[in-house]
């Protein structure tokens, strides 16, 4: 395990400097020497009691990241007089808050006013990850908490899952990430659901024709039919046989290049020549998805962070000081 973080971390430090020069590996080892060992053991008793925190945190920090940068503001809870992110359509089926709140009381016990919201996501989602049988990586730490969180910030930016191949590049593209980087967050659904509201056009009335969409499986296409019957279904977004969506691998593109992608989005990037050749070496190779996919999460969590004086160190993660 040692082995496999210091390549990536050589790898990080060959093709991506300038970003994490903003911050530093190991930045708690004198203010908080415990700090990542808090984070883990706290991580580990969630993830015994729900395995499927790693796809809640790793959509958490997806979300935060890419509105408004890394700064924990899809952290703070609205009030009477005041929105936040929270309150984002996107956002209302994020969930995780509580075990942010659990090690966020440990941490300040032991070392008031030190560790930022900010790095607890980026930790913990590291630590559900690996828990998952995902990479194990090192990420650098330094973020501070932003002062701003609305939700009309995240409707605007966070892209909806029938976002075409061309936009979903650019998008990861206007915040420094490849088409590697890209395919592989979206690797990310290798855990995890959706709701039907996401996909059921897809197995229904596809772009008002009546018809399911004819890129869709149509046995998996008829199975979600009779999911989306039902108020409230869901189905996990790796359909691999057996269903894994608890475990972290690289089935996922092996089941979008089978047609059996559930989001468009997902299955877009299986045929799109943009992306198609991406997705079948990750398909081919476990290991090579898993090191791309450390590479691009500390890319995202170096997405305009806040360091040295800029932001603060918030003492409850739910609200500014």
């Amino acid at each position: 395990m040692k082995i496999a973080k210091f390549s990536v971390l050589l790898l990080l430090l060959f093709i991506f400097p300038v970003a994490l020069a903003q911050l530093k590996f190991k930045f708690y080892s004198e203010s908080c020497p415990n700090a990542e060992t808090i984070v883990e053991n706290l991580v580990r008793q969630q993830f015994a009691r729900d395995p499927s925190i790693t796809a809640a945190l790793t959509r958490m920090h997806f979300h935060d990241c890419f509105v408004q940068g890394c700064d924990a503001s899809l952290l703070i809870d609205p009030t009477t007089s005041q929105l936040s992110e929270k309150n984002a359509g996107p956002n209302f089926s994020v969930r995780g808050f509580e075990l942010i709140d659990e090690i966020k009381t440990a941490l300040e016990a032991q070392c008031p006013s030190t560790v930022s919201c900010s790095d607890i996501v980026t930790l913990a989602t590291r630590d559900a990850v690996f828990l998952g049988g995902g990479p194990s990586y090192v990420v650098p730490t330094g973020r501070r908490d932003g002062f701003v969180s609305n939700p009309e910030d995240a409707n605007e930016i966070l892209p909806p899952p029938f976002i075409s191949v061309e936009g979903m590049l650019s998008f990861f593209g206007n915040k420094g990430m490849n088409v590697f980087d890209s395919v592989a967050l979206l690797g990310a659904h290798t855990v995890g659901i959706a709701s039907c509201g996401n996909f059921v056009d897809r197995v229904t009335n596809f772009q008002g024709t009546g018809l399911p969409d004819p890129s869709m499986d149509p046995t998996l296409a008829g199975r979600l039919r009779n999911t989306c019957a039902v108020p409230g279904g869901f189905a996990a977004l790796d359909q691999s046989m057996p269903v894994t969506p608890v475990s972290f691998d690289n089935l996922f593109f092996g089941q979008i290049r089978e047609r059996k992608g559930i989001l468009l989005i997902d299955q877009l990037i299986a045929s799109d020549p943009a992306t198609s050749g991406v997705v079948l070496q990750y398909a081919s190779n476990n290991e090579l998805f898993k090191r791309q996919f450390a590479i691009a999460m500390v890319k995202m969590g170096a997405v305009d962070v806040l360091t040295g004086s800029a932001g603060e160190i918030r003492t409850n993660c739910r609200a500014f000081n």
